[in-house]
């Protein structure tokens, strides 16, 4: 007789499905908050508690903040916040996923830094006059908070998909944050665009539409905390002590082992250049739109939804790619266009709308996708049991790098005083990186690792 038939599958769908939401639930702040509203809002609380009013062309603001004793510009003060955030997720990120490890509560982990992480999003609404120093606060802990929980939730993957389902599960994932946060972002600057309208001042719009982003973020994580099931932690390391000697215990002894992986080393080594170059360009794009081709704020909006809803499509399609051809050929393809796109970045004339919108659609194809595919291709070269550490590893090292990409880009800038050849002189990251990635043995890696191999790779 045959047995009941393996529901397994089904169960397994049915947590992939309440997985995905968390991209969607956390894309809205990375959008609307973190990537286009917060930055601009608090730079203007900062030049008016240093100056008095908010500086403009015609009156710009000159005087500094002291903070700690030090003299800070006020335009600079959100990008001093953000890099220390970056700095101190790279030391504290690798002891989060260690802990998470030895954890059968993940989903309960990730739930909980992402509600703490949304609460300092939420606060930010009563960041206003001259408060720039809740604003700061709020920004450092919400950002740390969201390399947290994506730490623990990159590593749910792992134990939700089989290696065959990964690139579908993981570009499914990226496809519905990129299209929740460009549905939300759509929202938010129509509402910041027509304040007046609706009997709004523009502070208050960017207030309402921040607070709206980290609604979003909360209400949505409650999908995955329900739908994915906590279960046992594997191969963990036997150690002394509380859970935080436990795991600084368990993290010295991955550093150790790293050496065991050569192939997951390269490829995370790959994944760090490319990946600054991809950083770099979206950083960079608006600047070049504006300052370089010419394009008004209008221009510059549009650009920016164009690639959000975009990427949603460009997502999907690399997985579907990555199904007939593997991850990794179909990340070298998506490295060859990045290389393109920056050359002809250099060469786009300016003023021309229609070719610099054709090259954000270009962008937005290989955005997505290169992304997810980086994720689920890495997923199969972590030793079972460690997954979380090695996406902390993923994060902070990516975190602790970030910087490179725009460094060159401003250097280049400065000597040459053009942003023409500072774009393409990102073509090295893509260049590094396509290289390294093509000296990547997948087969091996996989098996040193111990996993099972897809049937397409």
């Amino acid at each position: 007789m045959t047995g009941i038939a393996d529901l397994e599958p089904l169960a397994r769908r049915k947590e992939q499905r309440a997985w995905y939401w968390y991209d969607w639930a956390n894309s809205a702040y990375v959008t609307t908050t973190a990537t286009v509203l917060f930055a601009p809002y608090l730079t203007s609380v900062a030049e008016k508690a240093a100056c008095g009013y908010v500086g403009t062309t015609d009156r710009p603001c000159h005087q500094n903040l002291d903070v700690l004793g030090l003299g800070i510009s006020p335009g600079s003060l959100v990008f001093y916040v953000v890099t220390l955030a970056t700095v101190v997720s790279a030391i504290g990120l690798p002891i989060v996923g260690a802990a998470a490890d030895r954890s059968s509560r993940k989903r309960r982990i990730m739930a909980g830094f992402a509600w703490a992480g949304s609460l300092a999003a939420a606060l930010m609404f009563f960041v206003t006059g001259s408060n720039w120093q809740l604003g700061t606060a709020l920004l450092f802990v919400a950002n740390i908070c969201l390399g947290s929980s994506l730490v623990v939730y990159d590593a749910i993957l792992c134990e939700i998909a089989t290696p065959d389902e990964r690139d579908r599960v993981s570009s499914r994932g990226w496809a519905l944050g990129y299209l929740g946060g460009g549905l939300l972002l759509a929202v938010n600057l129509a509402v910041v665009t027509l304040h007046d309208s609706l009997g709004l001042s523009t502070a208050m719009a960017v207030r309402v539409s921040i607070l709206s982003a980290a609604l979003w973020w909360a209400g949505f994580t409650l999908v995955p905390y329900l739908g994915v099931r906590d279960r046992p932690a594997v191969g963990v390391v036997p150690e002394s002590g509380g859970l935080v000697r436990q795991s600084f215990g368990q993290l010295a002894a991955t550093l150790r082992d790293l050496r065991r992986f050569p192939v997951t080393l390269t490829f995370l080594l790959a994944y760090l250049f490319y990946n600054d170059g991809i950083q770099t360009v979206i950083a960079s794009a608006s600047v070049y739109g504006d300052k370089q081709l010419g394009f008004g704020t209008s221009v510059l909006i549009a650009t920016i939804l164009l690639v959000q809803f975009v990427a949603f499509g460009g997502a999907l399609l690399f997985g579907r790619a990555a199904e007939r051809w593997g991850s990794r050929s179909v990340i070298l393809v998506g490295l060859v266009v990045w290389v393109a796109i920056v050359v002809v970045g250099f060469f786009l004339p300016a003023k021309n709308i229609a070719l610099f919108l054709a090259l954000a659609v270009g962008i937005g194809l290989v955005l997505g996708g290169t992304q997810a595919l980086s994720r689920s291709f890495y997923s199969l070269l972590i030793p079972r049991g460690k997954e979380a550490e090695y996406f902390s590893l993923y994060q902070a090292c990516e975190r602790g790098t970030s910087w490179l990409g725009t460094l060159v880009f401003g250097v280049v800038h400065q000597v040459t005083g053009s942003y023409r050849p500072a774009i393409v002189a990102l073509a090295f990251f893509f260049v590094v990186g396509l290289a390294l990635l093509s000296r990547v043995d997948a087969r091996r890696g996989i098996a040193e690792a111990g996993n099972d191999a897809p049937s397409v790779l």
